[in-house]
């Protein structure tokens, strides 16, 4: 069993690129890792080579975080093992891209509503509910849930080929949840959201939505978008790294990290002489 002053992370989703990054961040800080894995066999199997290379503690386990009584295995592996939780990233999503996927009435996309709601909203909920008892063992925890401004934008806009109507509608619900934990474990519980916008990997470069879009949507979308570029993972990883350690008296805060895609479309014109 790890030393109690081992601290733990439990991170879902590290073999994708924006898990991945988050998780980097704090092996090298010296955490222990807990990694629930479910499908992307070959990232995964790319994870744990990489981070054995680089001496990062870490236990991994194949979990359908949809699954309260596997949920319940996982977290007893974790009680198991460590006995606590010092950071708990609810990293977990699943959304049906309208640019790849189509229309919910295609017949591939027969189960897709469901698995957007259960996977982007009902795992995190679940996983918070049965890590809740090792949060409360250590003396200052934290939870992040990382969310996507399709919850606030839905499917308008140069994002509409991303955002598909069951995906925007569980990202909605995660602000709820966010605020509802934030009020049930404080003082000793910190609770946050960080909403997502067009990251590299997530929505952005290097995704199969991404490489669709024409030069006009492309272009679209970086107008729309106040820094006019897409973020990075690493860029996310060290948000999150600070709002966990450092971000001591922020709670039930849902932070944007959209490069001001949010406020874009309109402009700000110079003041009127006026007629004085």
């Amino acid at each position: 069993m790890l030393k109690k002053t081992r601290k733990v992370a439990l991170i879902p989703g590290a073999s994708r690129p924006i898990g991945r990054a988050i998780a980097r961040t704090f092996g090298a800080a010296g955490y222990h890792l807990f990694l629930p894995y479910y499908d992307w066999p070959e990232s995964v199997e790319e994870m744990c080579v990489e981070f054995s290379e680089k001496g990062y503690s870490h236990t991994t386990q194949s979990v359908d975080l949809r699954k309260k009584d596997e949920v319940e295995k996982f977290i007893q592996t974790v009680q198991k093992q460590a006995g606590h939780i010092n950071v708990l990233i609810n990293n977990i999503e699943r959304g049906g891209m309208p640019i790849v996927h189509g229309s919910y009435d295609h017949s591939h996309n027969r189960e897709q509503w469901q698995r957007e709601l259960e996977t982007t909203l009902k795992a995190k909920w679940l996983l918070y509910q049965q890590s809740l008892p090792l949060l409360k063992n250590t003396a200052s925890a934290t939870v992040i849930n990382i969310s996507s401004i399709a919850g606030k934008i839905g499917r308008t806009g140069p994002a509409a080929p991303f955002f598909s109507d069951g995906y925007s509608a569980a990202n909605n619900a995660i602000s709820t949840l966010t605020t509802t934990w934030a009020r049930e474990v404080a003082p000793d519980i910190r609770v946050n959201e960080i909403v997502l916008g067009f990251i590299d990997g997530r929505h952005g470069r290097g995704t199969r939505g991404w490489r669709e879009l024409t030069k006009k949507q492309k272009k679209a979308l970086h107008q729309h978008i106040l820094l006019k570029r897409t973020g990075t993972p690493k860029e996310v990883a060290k948000t999150v790294f600070f709002l966990a350690t450092e971000a001591s008296y922020i709670t039930g805060a849902s932070i944007p990290m959209d490069g001001g895609y949010s406020l874009g479309g309109d402009y700000v014109p110079p003041l009127p002489p006026g007629i004085l």
